[in-house]
């Protein structure tokens, strides 16, 4: 039966690969989009940004036998449609595979190490790093689209691909929020119903620090930690860093970063900061 576009087909390593190939000689790009074993609304929104890329072949990569009829962790209202395959389709994906649960980028056999930025810890970044690279390698893509909400990741794979000379364009996509400004994330939706009102406090705090990025890092962090203190949370890290993780500049593009604890849930977010500009500098030299 010959491949259709647009219908979310799931596909193994081999057609995936044939699938590949055959874009590749046409000169159509092979984005992947690497999800894990849960798929929800922030994920769908990372498709769709794929799917604009022009002649997109657009490969939605999930873990295991992850289930394409049901999406956990979603509101009600996000659950009109239970077929999570038909939604994907309706995202614009073109192909669905499954890493194999005993994949060695699964396992452990490989493992490919980031450095330690004295933020998320090493192994658990390694191990996402190694799977997406695999998916790279299985899927021969030509670009990878990674959400912004986990961001030293996206740090991660841009270093990962540069270092090893890899021809693969990496994408950054922002953060999908809730309307209170949680951002969406399967770990969000596991926050205590007692606890959420401090979880806000994350995005709050991040973004009270962003808007008083013109004044400097240490007003952009003193801001920050005040709204999180106000709100009663205790972060694990609150770091102001340059949008690659090193040291901040003392003006141009940084990233405000936070981690804490809410029961037994660990939440992290993260934004963009216009240090020593500020976004109404931005607004003046757009304008």
């Amino acid at each position: 039966m010959p491949f259709e576009f647009g219908t979310a087909a799931e596909v193994d390593a081999t057609l995936l690969a044939r699938l590949s190939h055959a874009m590749r000689r046409t000169g159509r790009p092979v984005v992947l989009v690497p999800l894990g074993r849960d798929v929800h609304g922030g994920h769908l929104a990372l498709t769709e940004a794929a799917h604009r890329l022009r002649g997109a072949v657009t490969v939605v990569a999930v873990d295991g036998e992850a289930a394409l009829d049901a999406e956990p962790g979603t509101s009600a209202s996000e659950t009109e449609t239970p077929d999570l395959r038909a939604r994907l389709a309706a995202c614009g994906a073109d192909a669905v595979f499954h890493l194999p649960a005993d994949d060695p980028a699964l396992t452990g056999r490989t493992r490919v190490l980031p450095v330690d930025r004295g933020l998320e810890p090493v192994g658990e970044r390694g191990r996402e790093l190694t799977r997406i690279l695999a998916l790279l390698g299985a899927s021969q893509a030509t670009d990878v689209f990674i959400g912004e909400k986990d961001y030293e990741l996206l740090v991660d794979v841009q270093h990962a691909v540069t270092d090893l000379h890899l021809p693969v364009h990496v994408h950054g996509f922002p953060t999908v929020r809730m309307p209170d400004g949680l951002a969406l994330s399967l770990r969000n939706a596991q926050v205590p119903p007692e606890m959420r009102e401090r979880a806000i406090a994350l995005s709050a705090a991040l973004t009270a620090g962003a808007h008083v990025a013109e004044d400097g890092a240490e007003a952009v962090l003193e801001t920050a930690g005040a709204v999180l203190k106000a709100a009663g949370v205790e972060p694990e890290y609150l770091e102001l860093r340059s949008h690659l993780l090193g040291e901040p500049p003392a003006e141009g593009d940084a990233r405000l970063l936070v981690a804490a604890r809410f029961g037994e849930v660990r939440l992290t977010d993260n934004v963009g900061v216009p240090l020593g500009v500020g976004f109404r500098g931005l607004a003046e030299q757009s304008g």
